[in-house]
């Protein structure tokens, strides 16, 4: 369990998380959408 004085810690790797999460998103969602025109031609 996480103690209550490791709280700044986490709102660091979690915001870290987060921005990395809404930068992958889009770019996977682009690959993906490239991949599916490359098999349909």
């Amino acid at each position: 369990m996480a103690t209550g004085n490791d709280l700044k810690a986490h709102e660091g790797t979690y915001g870290g998380f987060i921005s990395l999460l809404k930068w992958s998103v889009p770019i996977l969602a682009i690959i993906t959408l490239l991949v599916v025109v490359a098999i349909a031609e």
